[in-house]
């Protein structure tokens, strides 16, 4: 290793240069020095522990906030602090009780920088709301969440729960727990699915969560999925609110914003919506090949330049009037405009032991959950192009995959269809699941042959799920859109639906569910709603009919 300097960017740090820059700067403004303590145990868990320490020691490089010591078992401090895993990092521990369990690469690469971050400021960075509701707790809650290196979901969960210790250190400790390096405690919790969080070993949450009901959910100890704040959430003004950080929602907001249009984007999950959880993208303008959550981070990175983000906020409603008002969790926008790029969600079997094992075997997100299921058996339902996809992508990482459709042909595109065939993974035609079972994970599914009518068992230690999507029209039905036979939006060549003012782009419009489609849908939207805005077809009263 070429080393520039103790506290210069190093040409040798697997960290790019130019990102190196960017931490070193802001590191070196933290008020206060960061602790990390790495443990290892020689012979266990070998690979995570090198990865430990090559990330451990990139990050040191960079600042000399970062104190980190590297210690063995047999160190005294690893008796004090009852480490028994390796490898464990141990963040400030004589102030906060926060440690991880793994390596901290790949998307928990993201998870550490921001605990430095935090811990070097000594403050929680929660809103107002949360932080009321943290303040609430009067007895331990010991927090576990169970994530993984390519789970796109779990930063923002893990992220919630190091504000959580930040702010009450005293009652609540937190475990952040790689199920890749920890596949026994995985095991254990019957965590199959990430991420999951715990609290004194109850389950709470499955998925990430927006920051209030984290908090709220901590305070209950189990999940909330409603909140009320207790004073009215500031107001924001706008020309026009996306809500929806998918291909369409972002694109409309960068179109919008460039038209002059003060626009803000509200998302309630991982921006990029079903992008995000996409192994490999071969057929999007411009690249021959790139990861899905790499696309997501480019179209992120470019609407910021633009657009005001709103991550981690849902819609309670739409209130229509001359202003349009949108109220979330966490606040109220008025607007001239509001564009539903909500997209659409994954269908789910409907069989008995589906939703009691979600999480547990049954799985919607190859990439979040696969690396678990390596050397295990599982089966793939589905005959399109995730399917085929997600079986391609788990078959390649080492997961004994079977293929079950309803049909006797794929509906996947010709190319990989091919390929499917080539690597001759199994595929069960006319075939479907009829139940899944298994008491705290999945064990087996039940399966029918629609052809012969004959049922079978198949042992299996997981289901992963790809059979389509649903449309999120809930605000949409509420307000009074019209939806076509099928359940999505129905829209004008503009993208204008039967509510004056009220837009709709991309997936939740149904036809082709592809990422070029839904960007080109909302640069549309966002460019019929400048010319609207600048002379509003409603007054002419206009026929959707017409066109």
């Amino acid at each position: 290793m070429v080393n520039t300097g103790f506290n210069s960017p190093d040409a040798g740090n697997p960290i790019p240069l130019e990102i190196q820059h960017q931490l070193k700067s802001v590191l070196d403004q933290l008020p206060n020095p960061v602790p990390l303590y790495l443990f290892t145990q020689k012979g266990s868990n070998d690979i995570y522990n090198r990865a430990s320490s090559d990330v451990l020691r990139s990050f040191k490089q960079l600042s000399d906030r970062i104190e980190l010591q590297e210690l063995s078992f047999d160190h005294e401090l690893a008796k004090k602090w009852q480490v028994e895993v390796s490898p464990t990092i141990l963040l400030d521990p004589e102030r906060y009780p926060i440690r991880f369990l793994g390596a901290p690469i790949g998307e928990e690469g993201r998870t550490l920088l921001e605990a430095i971050v935090l811990m070097g400021l000594r403050r929680t960075n929660l809103s107002d709301q949360s932080l009321k509701i943290i303040e609430k707790i009067d007895s331990p809650r010991r927090i576990k969440i169970f994530s993984s290196p390519t789970c796109p979901y779990c930063p923002q969960q893990a992220v919630n729960g190091l504000k959580s210790v930040i702010a009450r250190p005293e009652l609540i400790s937190l475990e952040i727990i790689d199920i890749q390096a920890n596949p026994r405690l995985a095991d254990l919790y019957s965590a199959h699915g990430v991420p999951q969080t715990f609290a004194d070993d109850v389950l709470f949450a499955q998925g990430a969560q927006p920051e209030e009901l984290f908090a709220l959910s901590v305070l209950k100890m189990e999940e909330q999925t409603v909140f009320i704040p207790e004073i009215d959430a500031e107001l924001v003004d706008a020309d026009l609110v996306i809500v929806g950080g998918g291909p369409a929602g972002l694109t409309a907001g960068i179109y919008a914003e460039r038209s002059g249009l003060k626009t803000a984007v509200v998302e309630r999950n991982t921006l990029g919506g079903q992008v995000a959880t996409t192994p490999i993208v071969e057929n999007y303008p411009g690249f021959t090949q790139v990861g899905g959550k790499a696309l997501v981070d480019l179209l992120v990175s470019h609407a910021l330049e633009y657009v005001t983000i709103f991550q981690g906020e849902e819609v309670a409603e739409i209130q229509s009037g001359e202003v349009l008002t949108v109220v979330t969790n966490r606040r109220r926008f008025q607007t001239k405009a509001v564009l539903l790029a909500t997209g659409a969600s994954h269908k789910h079997l409907g069989v008995p032991g589906e939703s009691r094992l979600s999480g547990r075997g049954v799985t919607y997100c190859s990439t979040c959950d696969g690396p678990l299921f390596k050397d295990k058996k599982v089966v793939m339902v589905g005959g399109g192009n995730s399917a085929v996809t997600e079986a391609l992508y788990l078959h390649n990482i080492g997961v004994d995959v079977t293929l079950v459709h309803r049909r006797d042909s794929l509906r996947a595109q010709e190319r990989l269809t091919k390929y499917l065939f080539s690597i001759d993974i199994p595929i069960l035609w006319n075939t479907e699941v009829r139940e899944i079972r298994g008491e705290d994970k999945v064990t087996e599914v039940l399966l029918y042959n629609n052809i012969t009518q004959e049922t079978s068992t198949m042992p299996v230690d997981g289901v992963f799920v790809a059979i389509g999507y649903l449309p999120a029209v809930e605000l949409a039905q509420k307000l009074g859109v019209e939806l076509t036979p099928d359940g999505f939006i129905k829209r004008d060549a503009h993208h204008r639906t039967n509510i004056p003012g009220i837009y709709s782009a991309g997936d939740v419009e149904g036809g082709y569910k592809q990422i070029v489609t839904a960007v080109g849908q909302g640069a549309e939207a966002a460019l019929s709603i400048y010319e609207d805005l600048m002379n509003p077809y409603w007054l002419e009263k206009h026929d959707i009919s017409t066109g």
